[in-house]
């Protein structure tokens, strides 16, 4: 199956939970506007190239188009899709008014030249200024995109227009614009939903144990999982045993310490490097990324991409909790095994939407010219994200069903109510 196939398997099956209006869910099943753009790029040596690029939005109906731009030699306009699609109900979830968008380029970033990743970075976003607009759609970043490129991105808008827009992008600098707590903003939401899902296991007797003794392995070591891993062990006190990234997996039985992990993070950052690569003072044992996700933990947090655990994989995962941090990492048959088994997992787009929720707040921020402090950023994302979480445990019990369709059913009825509101114009 595709990724938006799997992605369509999910709303579907909560459909059919919430009994939801068929047509109601033929109109919420479609991208609402999907555009690819070929452009020509500049070479350092001369030479021009062809990109090509996708911007997909796929529902409107309770505010601008909202998601990340990824820049990867694998994307495809069916991930785009799949993408905007999860965007939607991750906006719709947490309550904020956005619809659901996202972008992405063809190509590996790793092989341009800063000059020519500024260049591609320019001209793509001219291609597709035709649907995009603080009031319209609001671009952030992705995979292998950062807060240089949202600068980029902002600039070359604000240039056409004639005048500075500080709300057409997220994610941006903090001197142009951006919110303070919006990097690890992500990585934070997951470690709430740790926190909140840990305490509900404990009122059902599966958790026994305190948080100090609870162990956790986090697959991924991007800024999703870096965050959340290093958040989860200094602010919960829990035992982080294990992260990878692409390179290899890294586990070390008494846990990472928090001055661990930073230290791996900074060595990491500042070399541009990756963890197999890593030579600095902490020790620790290597084990392969598949390995990492059948460890014996009790808390798993897949934080890198999508299909990791498959029906292939899933009855060999151990853990009892299964946060989501990144999109869609576990299969619909990996879903089922696992609801089987027990096992709790806090869906992606949920798990993962403290992202769009502090972006929203820098949205919210650059319209009104007036800009938050930390703590004040951090303590909303908090309420947020506590507060959805528990809604989605209320709609699990009251239906009987697990949490992802649990947390669907809360965002189509949202984003249902504001389609049926309003009408089909004409």
């Amino acid at each position: 199956m595709s990724l938006f196939e799997n992605a369509l398997k999910q709303f579907d099956k909560a459909c059919k939970v919430m009994d939801l209006d068929p047509n109601l869910q033929a109109v919420l099943s479609k991208p609402k506007r999907e555009l690819t753009v070929n452009f020509p790029v500049k070479m350092d040596d001369g030479s021009i190239r062809v990109f090509t690029g996708h911007r997909v939005q796929h529902n409107i109906a309770r505010g601008p188009a909202k998601g990340g731009i990824r820049y990867h030699q694998d994307v495809t306009l069916d991930e785009v899709r799949a993408l905007a699609f999860w965007m939607t109900w991750k906006s719709a979830v947490v309550d904020i008014p956005y619809g659901g968008g996202k972008g992405g380029v063809t190509v590996n970033p790793k092989e341009l030249s800063d000059g020519e990743l500024e260049r591609l970075s320019r001209r793509f976003f001219s291609e597709i200024q035709v649907i995009i607009g603080e009031d319209r759609d609001i671009p952030a970043p992705d995979v292998n995109t950062n807060p240089q490129v949202m600068a980029w991105y902002m600039d070359t808008y604000s240039m056409n227009v004639g005048h500075s827009v500080l709300g057409i992008v997220t994610g941006k600098p903090l001197d142009i614009g951006g919110s303070k707590g919006r990097t690890e903003a992500t990585g934070r939401g997951v470690r709430v939903c740790v926190e909140e899902a840990t305490n509900y296991l404990r009122d059902k007797g599966v958790f026994t144990k305190q948080n100090e003794q609870l162990t956790v392995a986090v697959h991924g070591f991007g800024n999703v999982g870096t965050y959340a891993a290093l958040l989860t062990a200094e602010e919960l006190g829990m035992k982080v045993v294990a992260f990878s990234d692409s390179s290899t997996g890294v586990y070390k039985e008494d846990g990472f310490t928090p001055d661990e992990i930073r230290d791996i993070m900074d060595y990491i950052s500042a070399r541009k490097t990756r963890l197999n690569d890593y030579d600095g003072e902490v020790n620790f044992k290597k084990i392969t990324n598949d390995e990492l996700l059948t460890l014996d933990v009790d808390i798993l947090i897949p934080a890198a991409i999508e299909n990791v655990i498959t029906e292939k994989n899933a009855k060999d995962v151990r853990a009892k909790l299964i946060v989501e941090g990144a999109n869609g990492p576990i299969t619909p048959e990996a879903d089922e095994i696992l609801n089987e088994k027990g096992v709790l997992i806090v869906p992606d787009f949920l798990a993962n939407s403290g992202g769009v929720t502090v972006s929203y707040f820098e949205w919210v921020q650059g319209l009104q010219y007036y800009f938050w402090e930390l703590e004040d950023v951090r303590n909303a994302l908090h309420r947020k994200m506590k507060d959805a979480f528990w809604s989605t445990i209320k709609t699990m019990e009251k239906y009987k069903t697990d949490m992802r369709s649990a947390a669907y059913v809360i965002a189509i009825e949202r984003v249902a109510t504001a389609t049926r509101l309003r009408g089909i114009y004409p």
